[in-house]
């Protein structure tokens, strides 16, 4: 059994969905972002950076694995599936594991955060972030031509990917015009396993997002 302390965010959702997909049996355990429980020493014990995701795996004594693409390969591994078995193919899907960690996450994140809850209007840093957002959506774009997904087959590259991209109106992103894209955000997105695993925790949640979205610019 796994715990998993999650949050409705991109994030939270990846880890979610990977474990809907696996098949491996979990609890949740609901994070409130906005109470800043994320930041209580009992969390800290687990997830020294006070974010989420987190999980403990209770079989293998109580192991903590943090920082989602960490997790995501954590269960990859732990399954045996969502990963590619061979080198390549496995590099392969670590590097766009990667393109997500270090890029859309962030750039999109910073996007979000300067369009939606920043206490004032800073028009350059939105531009920022938001052709930043779109230029590494291109590159995913021109990256699935021929492709019907990132690495040949379904892993935790597209798992990583998929909620972030799916939020792409909530960072004002336009993806009319990457047609591959889109199909891939669809074809993804109709796999029960997803449409379970983004709603993990319940979307009544939702509120303690914007809460907490709006303690981080106030602090």
């Amino acid at each position: 059994m796994i715990d998993l302390y999650t949050a409705p965010t991109p994030n939270g959702y990846k880890i979610s969905i990977a474990l809907e997909e696996l098949g491996l049996p979990y609890e949740v355990r609901v994070v409130h972002l906005g109470e800043n429980e994320q930041k209580k020493p009992e969390y800290l014990k687990i997830n020294p950076n006070g974010r989420i995701p987190t999980i403990v795996d209770r079989d293998e004594g109580d192991f903590a694995v943090f920082e989602s693409g960490a997790i995501l390969i954590y269960l990859a591994e732990k399954a045996g599936r969502l990963m590619p078995t061979d080198p390549k193919g496995r590099s392969e899907a670590i590097q766009w594991l990667m393109f997500q960690m270090g890029g859309v996450g962030p750039m999109q994140g910073q996007a979000h955060v300067f369009l939606r809850y920043f206490p004032e209007k800073l028009p350059s840093a939105i531009e920022r972030y938001q052709k930043e957002t779109k230029r590494l959506y291109t590159v995913l774009d021109t990256r699935l031509e021929g492709r019907e997904f990132l690495v040949g087959e379904y892993s935790i590259a597209d798992i990583a990917h998929w909620p972030w991209v799916m939020a792409h109106e909530w960072a004002d992103v336009s993806i009319e015009d990457l047609p591959h894209l889109q199909r891939w955000l669809k074809s993804v997105g109709d796999r029960p396993a997803v449409q379970q695993g983004i709603q993990v925790p319940p979307r009544v949640e939702a509120e303690d997002v914007v809460s907490m979205a709006k303690k981080i610019v106030d602090t």
